[in-house]
């Protein structure tokens, strides 16, 4: 199954990368075998207010070749990162999702860097970055979404959304529209070969990422043919490469049959919450910064860059109203998600995989982030109730484990991915276009949630919580425990992860384990939170390569400096 994805482990930076003077970072490394943190982490220790007990820390054999709670660290990996050219620049288009899953974090890191030393420098780096960022939207490039429109705000297109292509017959016309689901669509083709006779053919979708072929032999474009290609492929779904297909002849009774040879399919332009969310959140922060300071109101650039920002980050979080639901009843419309619960529904015919669905949690509640700051710097009743909206929503996902702590899926329960859907034996209502089944009835998908998307839901929570909205001081306990209980663990004395918020998983890979510090804004009501997050760090000198890592440094020295 396809979702969004955050490109957070990728190459780290080589060892040249400049190292900070004088970091003298305590090593974890001892910490782990003396103290035992598999003990630690496992909860067997003695519990004091939802989180473990403070245990002293002994000397270790080897300093740290960073300090990763040091501004001197966090300011290296930045030039480090932002001279290196790799994705996630400021300047660069969003459309392999280079700006939602790395410069976002690069500015959010920029954001608690602020918080934590209040020093201008940090905002001042916002602004070069957002300026770059502001002038990617479609609306200042020229270019559009799928729908036609040019919109301010950033697109997205491989590997995340629907391939299609548009096989013509041997005059130019089109006659068939070859559609695949499968993430890395790029990568995917077409193929018509002759069939056995006049009027016949064979199609074969290709997808060079999974290795994945569907073929479809001696179908027709005759409609009343029961190897009618469209039919055909309908009645094959699900399908290895997840393929779907429409007739484009004005008239399909008319002849007419797609020209020999291979076509590329081609990702469609789509612009996603969730991306919208993470590109937009330090930039309503930022707005929430300086309005919420006298002194930096007072301060001509700051006051107008805010007023700026606020009105670019109202614009891109308008383009998703059309996908927000709430308070709404019937099958597969929130039946579940608690009253008055709010979430973003892809809209069908939107060319991505699950159209017509509910998103999921992390997809929704990443602009809930944006939405808790604008409300919080504006006091917008309306982005208040998107929030309590959104909080009811992952509220009612949330269940409690047998060690007090909470865990919750990927996909809300209420969601038809969830529950798992299957064809009408019509495409025009079945749920989904692009996805006409999946799973089946009361058999979707069911995972937990990972380590890395839950450091968006437990960021949203926390916010909702610290700006007076939603949760209570037992719901962030409770958060704490998932990650100090269900996520952390050793591999032999080298801190590490599960990867999915129950425990599940199996021991993590680098794309998540490195993600740990994100959980940071929880480590107020667990402190081992910290502990164990810097000790990943710590235990393998690491040299973030991503925005995701530069923000996991920020969080370090965040969370030190506040405690």
């Amino acid at each position: 199954m396809s979702h969004q994805s955050e490109p957070s482990s990728g190459p780290f930076l080589p060892a040249a990368a400049a190292r900070p003077a004088g970091g003298g970072g305590r090593s974890r490394r001892g910490f782990l075998r003396q103290a035992g943190l598999a003990a630690l982490v496992a909860g067997g220790g003695g519990v004091l207010g939802g989180g473990l007990v403070n245990v002293a820390l002994p000397g270790v054999a080897r300093a740290a070749a960073y300090d990763y709670t040091a501004r001197a660290t966090f300011d290296a990996f930045d030039r480090a990162f932002h001279d290196s050219g790799v994705s996630g620049q400021p300047d660069e288009p969003n459309e392999h999702g280079g700006l939602a899953w790395g410069q976002s974090y690069a500015l959010l890191g920029f954001v608690r860097m602020y918080e934590a030393y209040r020093d201008t420098y940090y905002l001042d780096r916002i602004i070069h970055n957002v300026d770059l960022m502001l002038a990617t939207r479609d609306s200042v490039r020229g270019v559009a979404d799928y729908s036609g429109r040019s919109q301010p705000a950033w697109r997205a297109m491989h590997p995340y959304t629907v391939g299609v292509a548009r096989l013509t017959d041997g005059a130019g016309q089109p006659v068939l529209e070859v559609r695949s689901a499968l993430a890395y669509a790029d990568l995917a083709t077409a193929t018509v070969r002759a069939g056995s006779g006049d009027g016949r053919f064979t199609l074969e979708v290709r997808n060079r990422n999974y290795a994945r072929v569907d073929t479809f032999t001696d179908v027709t474009m005759d409609p009343a043919s029961p190897d009618y290609v469209v039919r055909r492929i309908y009645a094959a779904y699900p399908s290895t490469t997840m393929v779907t297909a429409r007739d484009l002849r004005t008239d399909p009774s008319a002849a007419g049959m797609p020209a020999q040879g291979v076509v590329a399919l081609e990702s469609q332009p789509v612009i996603f919450a969730v991306h919208t969310g993470m590109i937009t959140y330090p930039l309503a922060a930022f707005v929430r910064l300086v309005y919420g300071d006298p002194q930096l109101r007072k301060t001509p650039r700051y006051k107008a860059k805010a007023d700026e920002y606020l009105a670019a980050v109202v614009d891109a979080v308008a383009v998703h109203d059309p996908e927000w639901r709430q308070g709404e009843g019937g099958a597969g419309a929130g039946v579940g998600a608690g009253v008055g619960a709010g979430y973003f529904q892809w809209p069908k015919g939107m060319p991505v995989p699950y159209d017509g669905t509910a998103q999921p949690i992390n997809q929704s509640v990443a602009l809930g982030c944006t939405y808790a700051e604008l409300a919080k710097a504006t006091g917008s009743a309306a982005y208040r109730e998107r929030v309590l909206g959104l909080a009811t929503m992952y509220a009612a996902q949330l269940e409690v484990d047998g060690g007090g702590a909470y865990i919750w899926p990927y996909w809300p329960k209420f969601s038809q991915v969830y529950l798992g859907y299957a064809k009408t034996g019509d495409p025009a209502t079945d749920i989904s276009a692009y996805t006409p089944a999946y799973g089946r009835p009361g058999a979707g998908n069911r995972q937990y949630e990972d380590l890395s998307h839950g450091a968006i839901d437990v960021e949203f929570a926390v916010l909702a919580f610290r700006y007076g909205m939603a949760f209570r001081g037992v719901d962030l306990v409770r958060f704490a425990r998932t990650y100090t209980r269900n996520l952390a663990t050793t591999d032999g004395d080298i801190a590490t992860s599960f990867v999915r918020v129950d425990g599940t998983g199996g021991l993590a890979p680098s794309g998540q384990y490195l993600q740990a510090p994100r959980w940071m804004q929880a480590a107020p009501w667990g402190e081992r939170v910290f502990d164990h997050a810097r000790a990943i760090y710590d235990d393998r000198d690491v040299q973030p390569g991503f925005g995701s890592g530069l923000l996991s440094v920020a969080y370090l020295n965040w969370y030190a400096r506040r405690s």
